[in-house]
This record gives C-alpha cells, sequence and structure tokens, in this order.
C-alpha cells in the first residue's frame, strides 16, 4: 500500500471515530424517582409506571414509545378529567422542551404496562427503555412499590 493510500484509510478512520465520539456526547434527556405500583392482586394483567424526566439539554426531546423485556407491551398515557369524568388516552409523542422536565405520576401521565411475564413483587426492578424520536433510546430502572415514595 503506497503513502497516498493509508493516508486516506487514516483520514476515513479519523472522520469515524469523530462521528461516533459526536454521537456519544449528545445530550440524553435522564430519568429519576421511577417506581411501578405493585398491583393489588398477583394476577392482574397490567400496572402502571411514573418518574420524572428532565431534559437539560439545549434541544427539545420527544419519547415516541416504550418498551421492556419484563412486559409483553408498555406504552405511553395521561390521565386527564374532562367534564367532571376521568378520561385516559394513549399518546403517540411525548415531547419534552429543551430545559424542561416532565413528570408521570397518578392521575397525570403514566405508563401502561401489560401483561407482566413474571409474576411482579414489591422490590423488583425492571428495566423500560424509552424511544427517542431521533432513534436513540433511554433504558430507565424502575422499582415496584406497594406506594408512591
Amino acid at each position: 500500500m503506497n503513502r497516498r493510500h493509508v493516508s486516506a484509510l487514516l483520514s476515513v478512520a479519523l472522520l469515524l471515530v469523530g462521528s461516533a465520539s459526536a454521537h456519544a456526547a449528545e445530550c440524553l434527556p435522564t430519568a429519576r424517582q421511577a417506581w411501578i405500583r405493585l398491583p393489588p392482586s398477583p394476577a392482574m394483567p397490567m400496572m402502571a409506571g411514573f418518574l420524572r424526566i428532565d431534559n437539560a439539554c439545549a434541544k427539545a426531546a420527544e419519547i415516541t414509545g416504550a418498551d421492556s423485556l419484563a412486559f409483553s407491551e408498555v406504552s405511553l398515557h395521561e390521565s386527564r378529567q374532562v367534564d367532571g369524568v376521568n378520561k385516559m388516552r394513549e399518546l403517540e409523542t411525548l415531547p419534552i422542551a429543551a430545559g424542561k422536565s416532565v413528570e408521570f405520576k397518578p392521575g397525570g401521565l403514566h405508563l401502561m404496562l401489560y401483561k407482566p411475564y413474571a409474576p411482579v413483587k414489591e422490590g423488583d426492578k425492571p428495566v423500560i427503555t424509552l424511544k427517542l424520536k431521533d432513534g436513540r433510546s433511554l433504558p430507565v430502572t424502575f422499582e415496584v412499590r406497594k406506594a408512591a415514595p
């Protein structure tokens, strides 16, 4: 291989390494206070998950879904009162503005967790991965509790 080929290969390698490290250095929202309410009966096929997501990034983020190896399905939901009646609806996406936070809490935003693959007990720590519109993901460890922390 001549000197020109070696130089070209090194240039390409540096571009690839620089691109990978730039992607890795991109700001990612953070999650905290993640918990799942223990259902009143182990036979319950669904549960609710709650957490706080902080977006300290300079750009807005958008959650487009979630999944978990612990549950057959995970979806974003919102409960709100409409004409004096509590209504729940599934959300397609959840935007989080730059520098803002979103709180998933009972009676508001929450994750619906369907059909756990194994019985869930207090103290379990399943991981739920939030999917972002830009293709990245945010794995979050939740703690199963009887009541809100």
